[in-house]
């Protein structure tokens, strides 16, 4: 057993369940059949033709006493045509594998990329990013490499193994039998190795998972390391895991690495062997000099197939190891969206609404009834009704909530770390499913729309902002991909980071990279907000929208953000109360429960958790 290293990573070598990994592998091959069959033949002519090559030497050697220059000629013409075929095929089928490794490899990285979009939001709050990444890099490559040189590879040195062995023995029965007893041992030695290296590759493992965790950290935490001085700590620490990964590497790779030259040494003693026991023979004319001659070329290419075979076998089992991993991901429940309800274009006629395909900037969901469809204008209504919630069973982190947010209110929470804020906004759009109560959204559940309308009506202004890589025009447009430049602009100006912008170096054409690393915390946050503004939507979340943004700058965007939020239902969750001082109902949360709420001046007056949250007689952490 081998392992693979490869950015810090440590790939896993041989698949859990092999046949199931290999059989979903396979369907992707399965699904260019005809590509990979001609890459067969042609991997079956060119070990034929390197078996076939071989053995005609026993011809031309044995016509050599005769004198018969003719024959010889053509038996040596024979050979070299059928040695030319092989090299033909072996061009053939490696040029062919290029474009099938490619098109497998390209069928599994669209099906993964497909998959993870359907992913529910709780696969990507409970898992590794940095795994996913793996699947879609190391894994794909590893496929990719595994396919392109040791697929074929592997074939062909089977071929060649049981090739080499049927024409030893029609050349030779009796020294085969050697042959055969010398490939035992082979095998024996090649199975042992690979036990004893399966042990010190894991502790090899585990020693370069611990070094590679702690580089991480260090490098991400330079700053506080520099800090506090622990340049020195750090490097002691590390030079003994250092030590520790060496000392399991080295005996782990001297097994590993011994395979190779035993199975090489075993196959010089066999041919010594074979060679002073085949001249015996044919001093006692009990074999000619030309299949001794074949034989003994035979017997000293028979280690390089089962070479071969081992390496290149490792390389597959770790190709179906790192396809296993993405098969994994791929058998993920997809986000299940029962919802019928969806977000409709209306235009009115007669006193009544009705659906039209032209954008009217009229909305209505479209809600399906025993008796019909059912058009109800969206307004952005929202009510949670006795939510109960938690991301496990076992711990609730919601407890009864009620909230009525009418059309055009604006809904603040506030409350410690942990109180609940995010987990409804999180309902609200349907990340996750509440499990007793119900959300309704303009009288309908909103189980009952479908996930992709109920988000196209609601934008959120998150506290950790994502920028795109891609212009800044094109990161607002984001929240609204048919936008205009001028809309999009717009809204820039509605944020008030139209300013800041038009002093970038191309202005609204200025690439962003990085997430946006060439701009500040705040600059950063405007544009979400401006992205958001772009989308219009009727429910709008704020998420902490102002906790990078300067007091100064925050009252910059105060008129812009009344602006955005004028005539829509907007969430909001802060730190900084003064930014709630104007919201129309304040709810305050302790431990998933309502504890307070009303106005700020109620609140205030009512001299409980949340005037002594204001007066800062309690911290909010």
């Amino acid at each position: 057993m081998i392992y693979i290293f490869r950015r810090n990573e440590v790939i896993r070598m041989r698949p859990h369940d092999l046949r199931e990994t290999l059989k979903k592998f396979l369907s992707y091959m399965g699904n260019h059949r005809f590509l990979f069959l001609l890459i067969g033949i042609l991997v079956a002519i060119s070990a034929l033709g390197n078996l076939l090559g071989t053995y005609m030497i026993r011809p031309v050697i044995n016509e050599i006493p005769t004198r018969n220059i003719p024959q010889i000629l053509r038996s040596i013409r024979t050979m070299a045509l059928i040695f030319a075929i092989g090299v033909a095929a072996a061009f053939g089928y490696t040029q062919l594998m290029a474009l099938g490794a490619q098109k497998v490899v390209q069928d599994i990285r669209r099906d993964l990329f497909r998959q993870a979009q359907r992913f529910p939001v709780s696969v990507f709050d409970t898992r590794p990013h940095g795994e996913l990444m793996s699947c879609f890099t190391n894994d794909v490559d590893t496929i990719s490499d595994a396919l392109n040189n040791s697929f074929a590879m592997m074939i062909q040195s089977l071929i060649q193994m049981i090739g080499t062995l049927v024409i030893l023995f029609i050349l030779n029965a009796r020294l085969t039998w050697i042959v055969v007893i010398f490939y035992f041992f082979m095998f024996l030695y090649i199975r042992y190795s690979s036990h004893k290296s399966k042990q010190y590759f894991s502790d090899q493992q585990h020693e370069l998972g611990r070094m590679n965790g702690f580089i991480e950290e260090m490098m991400t935490g330079q700053k506080v390391v520099k800090v506090f001085n622990h340049e020195k700590a750090n490097q002691k620490t590390f030079d003994t895991m250092n030590r520790h990964l060496k000392q399991s590497s080295r005996t782990a790779v001297s097994y590993a690495q011994s395979m190779i030259p035993m199975v090489v040494s075993l196959s010089y003693v066999n041919y010594a062997l074979v060679s002073v026991i085949g001249g015996y023979m044919v001093l006692n004319h009990t074999s000619d000099i030309g299949s001794l001659a074949s034989y003994l070329v035979f017997v000293r290419q028979a280690a390089m197939p089962i070479n071969q075979f081992t390496q290149q076998g490792t390389i597959v089992l770790s190709a179906l190891a790192g396809a296993e991993r993405i098969f994994e991901y791929m058998s993920i429940e997809p986000e299940v969206d029962s919802g019928q309800a969806t977000l409709v274009n209306v235009k009115e006629e007669n006193g009544k609404l009705v659906q039209t395909p032209e954008h009217t900037g009229k909305w209505a969901w479209a809600h399906p009834r025993e008796n019909g469809l059912e058009l109800v204008p969206l307004r952005g209504d929202v009510q949670l009704h006795d939510v109960y919630f938690g991301y496990t069973k076992k711990q609730m982190i919601l407890h009864g909530i009620n909230v009525h947010a009418h059309a055009g209110e604006k809904i603040a929470f506030v409350g410690a770390t942990g109180a609940g804020k995010t987990t409804i906004t999180n309902l609200i759009n349907r990340f996750y499913d509440v499990d007793q109560g119900s959300i309704t959204y303009d009288g309908i559940d909103v189980r009952l729309i479908k996930k992709d309308d109920l988000r196209r009506s609601i934008a959120m202004v998150l506290q950790d902002t994502h920028l795109f890589t891609g212009t800044i025009m094109e990161n607002i447009r984001y929240g609204k991909l048919d936008a205009t430049d001028a809309e999009c602009i717009a809204a820039a100006k509605l944020a008030n980071a139209d300013s800041f912008i038009r002093r970038m170096p191309k202005g609204y054409q200025t690439i962003l990279k990085s997430d946006g690393a060439n701009l500040s915390a705040g600059q950063r946050q405007l544009l979400a907000i401006a992205r958001a503004a772009v989308a219009d939507p009727p429910v709008l979340i704020l998420d902490e929208a102002t906790s990078s943004i300067d007091t100064r700058t925050e009252k910059l965007i105060e008129k812009g953000m009344n602006h955005l939020m004028n005539g829509r239902t907007v969430f909001t969750i802060a730190h900084r109360l003064s930014t709630v001082r104007n919201a129309d109902l304040i709810i305050v949360l302790d431990h998933g429960r309502i504890v307070e709420q009303g106005s700020h001046e109620e609140l205030v007056a009512k001299d409980g958790v949340y005037h002594k949250l204001y007066t800062g007689m309690f911290e909010l952490s």
